[in-house]
């Protein structure tokens, strides 16, 4: 993809255009039969206005919570009846003079759908020098960093667990944690076929699998002497497990909870004792990107370049056409995935 495409004739804009939208909220697992693919006009845009062709699209676990109507995220919930809505990058068709050009490309949240309309000012024009891989742009490396940064504080030689390792989150956390000096990089996963990958492209030391029960004997086996930090997308027994192979004064980021949001439970319940947690020192941070804006200057920079100089990569499947959204996401609920689940319009 290129920033600032410049189209030798005007683009022609068909009269109508496919969106997805939820058919029913979903009790239990998540499958296709939950949405409906429809036809609908292209909008049109209003003044100060943008008119965009989506490209690329993602899908996120979170959007499985979204579908429940008792959400209690600092975002809308998804209603029956409605085009759903997610990051995406899309094209602009059309533009007022003091808005992107034609050609650009922009990231925006009106994604599951073909053409958006976007108020001029919440086109955020696609900074390729910055990140040079547009896959970044949907990726989910601020979370990744933040968690490892900012929550775990990961730091030189620490030994540092990431659960749910192999998701579009986890694929990435792994990466800044040793980019940030771990000397021990611990994951979890579901398959073996991850678990490899895990090891031999994106650098961890060595992988437990949830599938094989035992989380707890697992870790220990991978990491007799303790877990400094933790990067927790899980929650649940995984959780629990961490907490008790932590040591003294270890870090513990909150960044997930997918042991709930597959099934779309409003929570990932986890007992642990208190009384260990405060003898040890560790400290449990939550942690969501809206509340760190601030960093992501610093995110942005430290991404670009080590995307450049190869040093992180990001991992992600792409399915064409938007009538593959939804298994999409299904698929990525399932674990069917590396990295990054994206579809191309």
């Amino acid at each position: 993809m290129n920033a600032t495409p410049a189209p030798a004739n005007p683009v022609s804009v068909p009269a109508t255009h496919h969106e997805v939208q939820l058919a029913a909220r979903p009790e239990g697992p998540l499958t296709v039969d939950h949405f409906r693919l429809t036809e609908a006009p292209v909008p049109v845009p209003g003044p100060g206005q943008v008119l965009v062709r989506n490209r690329l699209m993602s899908v996120t676990a979170v959007m499985r919570t979204l579908m429940r109507d008792d959400v209690e995220l600092p975002m809308p919930s998804y209603a029956p009846g409605e085009a759903l809505w997610g990051p995406a990058i899309g094209e602009v068709i059309s533009a007022p003079a003091n808005g992107p050009r034609p050609g650009d490309l922009v990231a925006h949240r009106l994604g599951w759908r073909e053409y958006a309309v976007l108020d001029a000012a919440g086109a955020e024009p696609l900074d390729l020098d910055a990140l040079p891989d547009p896959v970044a742009h949907l990726s989910q490396g601020f979370t990744a960093w933040l968690g490892v940064v900012r929550a775990a504080e990961v730091r030189p030689g620490d030994t540092v667990f990431v659960s749910g390792a192999a998701g579009g989150v986890g694929s990435l956390a792994g990466q800044f944690a040793r980019l940030h000096g771990a000397g021990r990089v611990i994951g979890s996963t579901s398959t073996r076929r991850k678990a490899t990958h895990l090891v031999d492209e994106l650098g961890y030391d060595a992988v437990v699998l949830r599938t094989e029960g035992g989380i707890e004997d697992q870790l220990r086996a991978v990491a007799p002497e303790g877990l400094d930090a933790v990067f927790d997308n899980v929650g649940g027994e995984q959780l629990r497990a961490a907490v008790a192979l932590a040591r003294r004064g270890a870090r513990i980021a909150l960044v997930g909870g997918l042991s709930g949001q597959v099934g779309g439970e409003s929570g990932a319940l986890v007992e642990m004792d208190t009384l260990a947690l405060i003898s040890r020192g560790i400290t449990l941070r939550g942690i969501a990107a809206a509340d760190h804006l601030d960093a992501l200057p610093e995110w942005r920079e430290e991404f670009g370049r080590a995307l450049r100089e190869g040093t992180v990569t990001v991992p992600h499947t792409t399915l064409p056409g938007i009538g593959q959204a939804p298994r999409a996401l299904c698929e990525l609920l399932a674990g069917r995935h590396i990295g990054a689940v994206l579809v191309e319009l």
